[in-house]
Protein backbone atom coordinates (compact mmCIF):
# COMPACT_ATOMS: atom_id res chain seq x y z
CA UNK A 1 0.00 0.00 0.00
CA UNK A 2 1.12 3.58 -0.66
CA UNK A 3 0.21 5.87 2.24
CA UNK A 4 0.48 9.66 2.29
CA UNK A 5 1.52 11.08 5.68
CA UNK A 6 1.36 14.79 6.40
CA UNK A 7 3.66 16.12 9.10
CA UNK A 8 6.09 13.29 8.32
CA UNK A 9 9.03 15.23 9.79
CA UNK A 10 7.09 15.59 13.03
CA UNK A 11 7.22 13.46 16.14
CA UNK A 12 4.33 11.05 15.52
CA UNK A 13 4.57 11.27 11.74
CA UNK A 14 8.18 10.07 11.60
CA UNK A 15 7.48 7.16 13.97
CA UNK A 16 4.41 6.17 11.94
CA UNK A 17 6.34 6.28 8.67
CA UNK A 18 8.99 4.00 10.15
CA UNK A 19 6.41 1.48 11.36
CA UNK A 20 4.56 1.38 8.03
CA UNK A 21 7.70 1.01 5.95
CA UNK A 22 9.04 -1.66 8.31
CA UNK A 23 6.07 -3.83 7.42
CA UNK A 24 6.45 -3.22 3.69
CA UNK A 25 4.29 -0.20 2.87
CA UNK A 26 5.52 2.72 0.79
CA UNK A 27 5.26 6.19 2.34
CA UNK A 28 4.90 9.54 0.63
CA UNK A 29 5.59 12.11 3.31
CA UNK A 30 4.92 15.83 3.16
CA UNK A 31 6.01 18.54 5.58
CA UNK A 32 6.67 22.26 5.27
CA UNK A 33 9.53 22.11 7.82
CA UNK A 34 8.38 25.28 9.58
CA UNK A 35 10.42 26.74 12.41
CA UNK A 36 7.88 26.42 15.25
CA UNK A 37 10.59 24.25 16.77
CA UNK A 38 14.03 23.06 15.63
CA UNK A 39 14.17 22.42 11.89
CA UNK A 40 17.41 20.50 12.52
CA UNK A 41 15.48 17.99 14.66
CA UNK A 42 12.92 17.58 11.86
CA UNK A 43 15.64 17.05 9.27
CA UNK A 44 17.36 14.53 11.53
CA UNK A 45 14.13 12.54 11.77
CA UNK A 46 13.85 12.58 7.97
CA UNK A 47 17.48 11.55 7.58
CA UNK A 48 16.91 8.39 9.61
CA UNK A 49 13.91 7.48 7.43
CA UNK A 50 15.82 8.10 4.20
CA UNK A 51 18.87 6.14 5.33
CA UNK A 52 16.84 3.17 6.59
CA UNK A 53 14.05 3.05 4.00
CA UNK A 54 15.20 5.17 1.06
CA UNK A 55 13.61 2.96 -1.58
CA UNK A 56 10.23 3.03 0.19
CA UNK A 57 10.24 6.69 1.21
CA UNK A 58 9.47 9.79 -0.85
CA UNK A 59 9.68 13.16 0.87
CA UNK A 60 7.87 16.16 -0.58
CA UNK A 61 8.49 19.55 1.02
CA UNK A 62 5.08 21.21 0.78
CA UNK A 63 2.63 23.33 2.74
CA UNK A 64 -0.76 21.64 2.69
CA UNK A 65 -2.37 24.98 3.55
CA UNK A 66 -1.39 26.14 0.02
CA UNK A 67 -3.79 24.10 -2.11
CA UNK A 68 -2.47 24.93 -5.63
CA UNK A 69 1.10 24.21 -4.51
CA UNK A 70 -0.01 20.99 -2.79
CA UNK A 71 -1.67 19.73 -5.97
CA UNK A 72 1.37 20.62 -8.04
CA UNK A 73 3.81 18.89 -5.68
CA UNK A 74 1.68 15.72 -5.51
CA UNK A 75 0.92 15.60 -9.23
CA UNK A 76 1.71 12.18 -10.65
CA UNK A 77 2.10 10.59 -7.20
CA UNK A 78 -0.47 7.90 -6.42
CA UNK A 79 -1.55 6.84 -2.92
CA UNK A 80 -4.45 4.84 -1.54
CA UNK A 81 -4.76 6.18 2.01
CA UNK A 82 -3.86 9.32 3.95
CA UNK A 83 -2.83 9.89 7.55
CA UNK A 84 -3.13 13.63 8.12
CA UNK A 85 -1.00 14.42 11.18
CA UNK A 86 0.38 17.79 10.12
CA UNK A 87 -0.91 20.81 12.05
CA UNK A 88 0.18 23.85 13.97
CA UNK A 89 0.60 22.32 17.39
CA UNK A 90 0.72 23.80 20.87
CA UNK A 91 -1.97 25.13 23.17
CA UNK A 92 -0.01 28.10 24.53
CA UNK A 93 1.37 29.25 21.18
CA UNK A 94 -2.18 29.46 19.81
CA UNK A 95 -2.80 32.39 22.16
CA UNK A 96 0.24 34.23 20.82
CA UNK A 97 -0.15 33.46 17.11
CA UNK A 98 -3.78 32.60 16.30
CA UNK A 99 -3.51 33.17 12.55
CA UNK A 100 -1.04 30.30 12.19
CA UNK A 101 -3.68 27.92 13.58
CA UNK A 102 -6.44 29.12 11.30
CA UNK A 103 -4.18 28.69 8.27
CA UNK A 104 -2.68 25.30 9.12
CA UNK A 105 -5.47 23.64 11.07
CA UNK A 106 -8.58 24.97 9.33
CA UNK A 107 -7.53 25.86 5.78
CA UNK A 108 -5.01 23.02 5.76
CA UNK A 109 -7.52 20.44 6.98
CA UNK A 110 -10.05 21.54 4.38
CA UNK A 111 -7.39 21.19 1.69
CA UNK A 112 -6.62 17.63 2.79
CA UNK A 113 -10.33 16.76 2.73
CA UNK A 114 -10.56 18.12 -0.80
CA UNK A 115 -7.45 16.18 -1.83
CA UNK A 116 -8.87 12.98 -0.35
CA UNK A 117 -12.23 13.54 -2.06
CA UNK A 118 -10.85 14.26 -5.51
CA UNK A 119 -8.26 11.47 -5.35
CA UNK A 120 -10.93 8.99 -4.19
CA UNK A 121 -8.78 7.67 -1.34
CA UNK A 122 -9.92 4.59 0.56
CA UNK A 123 -9.57 6.26 3.96
CA UNK A 124 -8.14 9.36 5.63
CA UNK A 125 -7.26 9.23 9.32
CA UNK A 126 -6.52 12.61 10.88
CA UNK A 127 -5.15 14.00 14.13
CA UNK A 128 -7.56 15.63 16.53
CA UNK A 129 -6.61 16.22 20.17
CA UNK A 130 -7.65 15.58 23.75
CA UNK A 131 -7.68 19.39 24.02
CA UNK A 132 -11.18 19.36 22.53
CA UNK A 133 -12.53 18.23 25.91
CA UNK A 134 -11.67 21.68 27.26
CA UNK A 135 -13.60 22.50 30.39
CA UNK A 136 -15.16 19.05 30.81
CA UNK A 137 -14.84 17.93 34.42
CA UNK A 138 -16.12 14.35 34.15
CA UNK A 139 -13.30 11.81 33.97
CA UNK A 140 -12.35 9.81 32.03
CA UNK A 141 -13.07 11.75 28.83
CA UNK A 142 -15.38 9.78 26.54
CA UNK A 143 -15.85 10.32 22.82
CA UNK A 144 -19.59 10.60 23.52
CA UNK A 145 -19.05 13.65 25.77
CA UNK A 146 -20.07 17.07 24.50
CA UNK A 147 -17.05 19.17 23.56
CA UNK A 148 -18.56 22.62 23.23
CA UNK A 149 -16.26 24.54 25.59
CA UNK A 150 -12.71 24.62 24.20
CA UNK A 151 -10.22 26.52 26.37
CA UNK A 152 -7.80 27.43 23.56
CA UNK A 153 -7.93 28.32 19.88
CA UNK A 154 -5.89 25.19 19.19
CA UNK A 155 -8.66 23.08 20.72
CA UNK A 156 -11.30 25.00 18.79
CA UNK A 157 -9.55 24.32 15.47
CA UNK A 158 -9.34 20.61 16.24
CA UNK A 159 -13.06 20.46 17.05
CA UNK A 160 -13.75 22.35 13.82
CA UNK A 161 -11.70 19.74 11.93
CA UNK A 162 -13.95 17.02 13.32
CA UNK A 163 -17.05 18.93 12.21
CA UNK A 164 -15.69 19.53 8.70
CA UNK A 165 -14.82 15.84 8.45
CA UNK A 166 -18.34 14.82 9.43
CA UNK A 167 -19.69 17.05 6.65
CA UNK A 168 -17.36 15.57 4.01
CA UNK A 169 -18.13 12.03 5.11
CA UNK A 170 -21.85 12.76 4.84
CA UNK A 171 -21.78 14.62 1.53
CA UNK A 172 -19.18 12.56 -0.33
CA UNK A 173 -19.25 9.25 1.59
CA UNK A 174 -15.52 9.74 2.25
CA UNK A 175 -14.26 7.33 4.95
CA UNK A 176 -12.66 9.40 7.73
CA UNK A 177 -11.39 8.72 11.25
CA UNK A 178 -10.45 11.37 13.81
CA UNK A 179 -7.90 10.53 16.50
CA UNK A 180 -7.93 12.41 19.79
CA UNK A 181 -4.35 11.98 21.00
CA UNK A 182 -3.54 12.20 24.72
CA UNK A 183 -0.12 13.67 25.70
CA UNK A 184 2.19 11.70 23.42
CA UNK A 185 5.83 11.35 24.50
CA UNK A 186 8.90 9.29 23.68
CA UNK A 187 12.13 9.33 21.64
CA UNK A 188 12.31 12.04 18.96
CA UNK A 189 9.64 14.02 20.88
CA UNK A 190 8.89 17.73 20.60
CA UNK A 191 11.11 20.33 22.33
CA UNK A 192 8.07 22.37 23.42
CA UNK A 193 6.62 19.50 25.47
CA UNK A 194 7.03 19.32 29.26
CA UNK A 195 9.03 16.08 29.27
CA UNK A 196 11.68 17.55 26.94
CA UNK A 197 11.79 20.87 28.80
CA UNK A 198 12.12 19.19 32.20
CA UNK A 199 14.82 16.77 31.02
CA UNK A 200 16.82 19.54 29.40
CA UNK A 201 16.67 21.76 32.50
CA UNK A 202 17.40 19.00 35.03
CA UNK A 203 20.44 17.76 33.11
CA UNK A 204 21.69 21.36 32.87
CA UNK A 205 21.13 21.96 36.58
CA UNK A 206 18.53 24.64 35.88
CA UNK A 207 15.13 25.13 37.57
CA UNK A 208 11.93 23.84 35.97
CA UNK A 209 8.63 25.69 35.76
CA UNK A 210 5.89 23.43 37.11
CA UNK A 211 2.53 24.85 36.08
CA UNK A 212 -0.70 24.32 37.96
CA UNK A 213 1.36 24.32 41.16
CA UNK A 214 2.21 20.71 40.28
CA UNK A 215 -1.40 19.60 40.82
CA UNK A 216 -2.03 18.42 37.28
CA UNK A 217 -2.62 14.97 35.83
CA UNK A 218 -2.01 13.76 32.29
CA UNK A 219 -2.78 10.59 30.36
CA UNK A 220 0.82 10.15 29.15
CA UNK A 221 0.88 7.90 26.08
CA UNK A 222 4.11 6.38 24.72
CA UNK A 223 4.65 7.02 21.03
CA UNK A 224 4.95 3.32 20.11
CA UNK A 225 1.48 2.70 21.57
CA UNK A 226 0.08 5.69 19.69
CA UNK A 227 1.55 4.40 16.42
CA UNK A 228 0.03 0.95 17.00
CA UNK A 229 -3.36 2.63 17.32
CA UNK A 230 -2.88 4.76 14.21
CA UNK A 231 -1.83 1.75 12.14
CA UNK A 232 -4.87 -0.23 13.31
CA UNK A 233 -7.13 2.68 12.39
CA UNK A 234 -5.48 3.19 8.99
CA UNK A 235 -5.94 -0.49 8.15
CA UNK A 236 -9.64 -0.47 9.07
CA UNK A 237 -11.66 2.27 7.33
CA UNK A 238 -15.13 2.96 8.72
CA UNK A 239 -17.80 1.23 6.69
CA UNK A 240 -20.54 3.17 4.92
CA UNK A 241 -23.55 1.01 5.77
CA UNK A 242 -26.02 3.42 4.17
CA UNK A 243 -28.36 3.20 7.14
CA UNK A 244 -30.51 6.13 8.12
CA UNK A 245 -30.48 7.78 11.50
CA UNK A 246 -32.34 10.72 12.98
CA UNK A 247 -31.28 13.90 11.20
CA UNK A 248 -29.78 12.24 8.13
CA UNK A 249 -27.75 9.29 6.88
CA UNK A 250 -25.04 7.69 8.98
CA UNK A 251 -21.75 8.89 7.57
CA UNK A 252 -18.53 6.82 7.34
CA UNK A 253 -16.85 8.98 9.99
CA UNK A 254 -15.76 7.98 13.48
CA UNK A 255 -13.72 9.55 16.26
CA UNK A 256 -11.53 7.67 18.75
CA UNK A 257 -9.58 8.54 21.87
CA UNK A 258 -6.04 7.19 21.76
CA UNK A 259 -4.46 7.32 25.21
CA UNK A 260 -2.83 5.16 27.84
CA UNK A 261 -6.06 4.98 29.88
CA UNK A 262 -4.11 6.00 33.00
CA UNK A 263 -4.03 9.50 34.45
CA UNK A 264 -0.69 10.18 36.13
CA UNK A 265 0.30 13.00 38.45
CA UNK A 266 2.70 15.51 36.92
CA UNK A 267 4.96 15.17 39.96
CA UNK A 268 5.26 11.42 39.36
CA UNK A 269 6.48 12.07 35.83
CA UNK A 270 9.01 14.58 37.18
CA UNK A 271 10.31 12.05 39.76
CA UNK A 272 10.88 9.49 36.98
CA UNK A 273 12.84 12.07 34.98
CA UNK A 274 14.89 12.89 38.10
CA UNK A 275 15.70 9.21 38.59
CA UNK A 276 16.70 8.78 34.94
CA UNK A 277 18.83 11.94 35.01
CA UNK A 278 20.42 11.06 38.35
CA UNK A 279 19.68 14.42 39.94
CA UNK A 280 16.83 16.29 41.62
CA UNK A 281 14.91 19.10 40.00
CA UNK A 282 14.68 22.59 41.40
CA UNK A 283 10.95 23.30 41.02
CA UNK A 284 9.36 26.68 40.51
CA UNK A 285 5.65 26.27 41.16
CA UNK A 286 3.64 28.35 38.72
CA UNK A 287 -0.10 29.01 38.27
CA UNK A 288 -2.14 27.40 35.51
CA UNK A 289 -1.40 28.88 32.10
CA UNK A 290 -4.21 30.24 29.89
CA UNK A 291 -5.68 27.49 27.72
CA UNK A 292 -4.39 24.61 29.86
CA UNK A 293 -6.61 21.98 31.46
CA UNK A 294 -5.83 20.52 34.87
CA UNK A 295 -6.53 16.85 34.17
CA UNK A 296 -6.73 14.55 31.15
CA UNK A 297 -7.75 10.91 31.18
CA UNK A 298 -8.81 8.88 28.13
CA UNK A 299 -11.66 6.43 27.94
CA UNK A 300 -10.41 4.14 25.15
CA UNK A 301 -13.34 1.72 25.23
CA UNK A 302 -14.36 2.41 21.62
CA UNK A 303 -10.99 1.77 19.98
CA UNK A 304 -10.41 -1.23 22.25
CA UNK A 305 -13.73 -2.72 21.21
CA UNK A 306 -13.46 -1.98 17.50
CA UNK A 307 -9.75 -2.49 16.82
CA UNK A 308 -8.27 -4.27 19.83
CA UNK A 309 -6.10 -1.30 20.79
CA UNK A 310 -4.22 -2.02 24.03
CA UNK A 311 -1.42 0.32 25.19
CA UNK A 312 1.40 -1.57 26.89
CA UNK A 313 3.96 1.05 27.99
CA UNK A 314 3.67 2.55 31.50
CA UNK A 315 5.51 5.79 32.26
CA UNK A 316 7.93 3.82 34.47
CA UNK A 317 9.27 2.35 31.21
CA UNK A 318 8.56 5.18 28.77
CA UNK A 319 10.08 8.09 30.69
CA UNK A 320 13.52 6.45 31.13
CA UNK A 321 13.42 5.48 27.44
CA UNK A 322 12.88 9.12 26.49
CA UNK A 323 15.63 10.38 28.80
CA UNK A 324 18.01 7.75 27.41
CA UNK A 325 17.27 8.86 23.85
CA UNK A 326 17.66 12.53 24.83
CA UNK A 327 21.09 11.86 26.31
CA UNK A 328 22.22 9.97 23.21
CA UNK A 329 20.85 12.55 20.77
CA UNK A 330 22.48 15.48 22.57
CA UNK A 331 25.60 13.64 23.70
CA UNK A 332 24.86 14.44 27.35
Amino acid sequence: MVILITGVAGFIGSHLARRLMSRGDTVVGIDNLNDYYSVTLKRDRLATLTSDFGYRFTFVEADFADYPALLEKLGGIDFQRIVHLGAQAGVRYSIENPHAYVQANLVGHLNMLELARHRGVEHMAYASSSSVYGGNDTLPFRVEDRVDHPLSLYAATKKADELMSETYAHLYRLPLTGLRFFTVYGPWGRPDMAMWLFTKAILAGEPINVFGEGNMRRDFTYVDDIVSGVVAVTDNPPQDDGLEKAGGSRSPHRVYNIGNHRSEELNRMISLIEDACGRKAEKRLMPMQPGDVRDTYADITAIQRDLGFAPTTPIDVGVPAFVGWYRDYHGV
